[in-house]
């Protein structure tokens, strides 16, 4: 779940960590006024789940409170990557002698949390890491122990900080590594942290992402701080593929099934899942010259409904031709099951299912009763001893031949 600017401000803040006196708006009317009770420049800044808001024209520096109100108008109508703005945030024009960079964020390869800090914030920490290796301290953190001050000093003093400017960055970021393990977020980012000039250190940006399924955890939290729960926070628009997969889902608490289809233009239709199953099946797929049309999940013994929506949508997606029913084999999903669903869908369609099955490979529970079901229909299946490779190759071969 990702978050608004105005929302991240706000975790910030109850973390203890420094900001500038700033204002969420609707409406122009309620920019003049925040520009008013700020006093002095300001910034508007467009509130909207994706980047690029500068070269948008979604951030705009004002002089006067009419400036303010003038600005926010142009914004709250502006379009960035496809999303309108939620409001403006209206912020004081800092008097920042030096900018930095404070994150933690979880480092799935060493199954821990990382504190990345710069003293060179205001851009990209990729460009910094790539250019200027020697700018950026990094360190891991335990998940059990208690997270120190003095292990976030030792990454602030990598960059070379000494003195009273090591202790308050160090303050700064020992709070935003418990907020990211208190919060359960994937990345908690501070960017720019800025030095002001009188030496105090404020967040004049931040970047929240929580684990999806630590959001009920943390409802009162977030309600507290404005978060609606029920607004969508993908940072696109779900087409109505994605959309009726996610309701089908929804609707039954048995197994799971997921379906994406942005970035996707094939005609193989994809039921596939299990263990990793699905990223190494649309790979082996996409190897052998197929072009898939969707990417999915299905598994943990889902409902013939189930598995008959998910290929019904599948099988619905303009271009679609043939469908590859396939899984991994640490897969425990009853194949009978699955079998039953996706023939159900392609005669609910008015399709023959020994055309339509490009190939049928799940390894799991009552294989028999499924391959039972599978010969009545004539569907091509495979067990175990193809591989996954081997699998996916039949279902391309199937479908360039089909297609000559």
């Amino acid at each position: 779940m990702r978050f608004y600017e105005y929302e991240s401000r706000r975790l910030v803040e109850r973390a203890g960590i420094p900001v500038t006196k700033y204002g969420f708006c609707t409406t122009p009317e309620e920019a003049r006024k925040a520009a008013e009770e700020i006093g002095g420049p300001t910034v508007v800044k467009s509130q909207v789940l994706t980047g690029g808001r500068m070269k948008a024209g979604g951030v705009k520096f004002a002089d006067t409170p009419d400036d303010a109100e003038a600005h926010a108008a142009e914004i709250l109508k502006l379009e960035i990557g496809g999303h309108m703005p939620v409001g403006v945030l209206v912020d004081p024009k800092a008097q920042v002698e030096q900018e930095y960079y404070a994150a933690v964020l979880w480092d799935g390869r060493a199954k821990r949390p990382m504190m990345l800090f710069s003293d060179m914030g205001g851009i990209d920490i990729e460009q910094v890491a790539e250019e200027h290796p020697d700018h950026v301290g990094r360190g891991h953190l335990s998940n059990l122990h208690p997270i120190s001050d003095f292990q976030a000093k030792e990454v602030v003093s990598r960059v070379g900080m000494t003195g009273s400017d090591l202790n308050r960055a160090t303050a700064v970021l020992a709070r935003l590594a418990r907020l990211q393990r208190e919060r359960d977020m994937t990345l908690a980012e501070i960017n720019p942290l800025a030095r002001l000039s009188d030496g105090s250190f404020v967040a004049l940006d931040a970047h929240m992402e929580m684990e999806d399924e630590a959001v009920g955890r943390h409802k009162a939290v977030l309600t507290e701080i404005g978060v609606d729960l029920d607004e969508p926070r993908e940072l696109y628009e779900p087409s109505d593929f994605e959309r009726n997969v996610k309701a089908i889902d929804a609707a039954d608490h048995r197994g799971v099934i997921q379906g994406k289809d942005h970035g996707f233009h094939g005609n193989l239709g994809l039921v596939i899942g299990a263990g990793g199953g699905s990223l190494t099946l649309t790979d082996a797929v996409r190897s052998q010259g197929g072009k898939p049309a969707n990417y999915a999940e299905i598994g943990g013994n889902p409902s013939v409904a189930k598995a008959k929506g998910l290929a019904t949508e599948v099988l619905k997606k303009d271009g679609v031709e043939k469908i590859a029913v396939m899984m991994s084999i640490v897969s425990n999903t009853r194949v009978d099951i699955v079998a039953r669903g996706v023939i159900k869908a392609c005669l609910e369609l008015g399709k023959d299912p020994g055309e339509t099955i490009a190939i049928f490979r799940i390894p799991g529970a009552w294989e028999e009763e499924g391959y039972k079901i599978l010969d009545k229909y004539g569907v091509e299946y495979a067990d175990r001893s193809t591989s996954m490779w081997d699998a996916a190759g039949i279902a391309v071969e199937k479908i360039q031949g089909g297609a000559a």
